[in-house]
């Protein structure tokens, strides 16, 4: 055989990056974990328990995948069904049976995922699609299961459910949701804190923008896509009444900075992240005021990943033509 380097020809793309997927990934989790640790320190022991269900139903559902489909098993230590499971728990109710958990975690990653291909491949969020299975099999659960905040991991076990800021909106106005807000000072400082019923993961606004920077200092995500989700939903909500409480309720940061930024599942190009990101935003409006659920990102997300191939279509880059006056002499 020659000693020459070969060189090898293939279809493009031909992108190489230092970050590889792994390191992506775990830098994902790395953000998530301030926002998940504040959930599992304000609910207590039944958040803690669905974080490690969710978790440990995405890792065990990733081997099995990977084992069937006869491939390396590696894929479950590169942080990405990790990060599918840490997703999936942090939008769900603190107060959801830890079983259920495993079971939407293990959707997710096995109708999610695995059967469009694997990592990569999938068309739709994966953890979004296993609460929206979750919504559909375990209604009442994912309705019901709202727990206030407590102080502390070992504050009182006794589970007591309550409403969160935007069913209470729905219910009764904006002075309703307001009452449900706690912390220091004014309940709009307790919304952007933390001190309120929600997911597990979503209820800091702090923590959670704050891990969504750290992925933009890194690279690893841009900010067009988390802005155009949070100005349509200004856009959309700018009449309500309660357009504030809106920005700040519910699991919209988490969606904008950590799932509408998904690279398989978002277009790639600037202008096609804009249109992609007002419409998730406008959809999370418009379901949160005029449908039957009070929360709307999940469902929105899920329809901007349909129009990804369009967008990516649309959006695509124009190449450049250069005239020349003749041949070289």
């Amino acid at each position: 055989m020659s000693a020459e380097r070969q060189f090898i020809i293939g279809p493009g793309p031909h992108v190489h990056a230092a970050e590889t997927t792994s390191r992506i990934m775990w830098w994902v989790n790395g953000a998530l974990a301030p926002a998940a640790l504040w959930g599992a320190f304000i609910f207590g022991w039944p958040a803690i328990r669905v974080l490690l269900a969710s978790i440990l139903g995405a890792l065990l559902a990733e081997a099995a995948m990977q084992r069937s489909l006869g491939r390396p098993t590696r894929t479950v230590r590169d942080g990405s069904a990790f990060c599918t499971g840490l997703l999936l728990a942090m939008t769900l109710p603190p107060l959801v049976a830890p079983w259920m958990a495993f079971v939407g975690a293990a959707f997710s990653i096995v109708f999610g995922k695995a059967l469009f291909g694997g990592l990569g491949f999938n068309l739709f969020n994966p953890a979004l699609i296993g609460r929206a299975f979750m919504l559909a099999t375990f209604p009442q659960a994912m309705t019901l299961g709202w727990s206030p905040p407590r102080i502390g991991a070992a504050a009182g076990l006794d589970a007591v459910t309550t409403a969160t800021p935007l069913a209470a909106l729905r219910e009764s106005g904006v002075d309703a949701a307001m009452q449900l807000v706690g912390g220091p000072g004014s309940p709009w400082v307790g919304l952007v804190l933390g001190f309120r019923p929600g997911s597990i993961g979503e209820v800091s606004v702090l923590l959670v923008a704050l891990g969504g920077v750290v992925l933009v200092a890194r690279g690893i995500i841009g900010w067009t896509i988390p802005l155009a989700v949070l100005a349509g939903v200004v856009l959309s909500t700018a009449f309500s009444g309660a357009p504030l409480l809106h920005l700040l309720s519910g699991g919209l940061w988490l969606g904008a900075f950590f799932m509408a930024t998904d690279y398989v599942t978002s277009p790639g190009q600037r202008g096609g992240q804009i249109v992609f990101g007002l419409l998730i935003g406008a959809l999370t409006g418009v379901i949160r005021q005029f449908g039957g659920y009070p929360e709307g990102i999940c469902y929105a997300i899920l329809l901007g990943n349909t129009l990804v191939p369009a967008l990516n279509q649309w959006f695509r880059p124009r190449r450049t033509q250069v005239a020349t006056t003749g041949a070289p002499s």
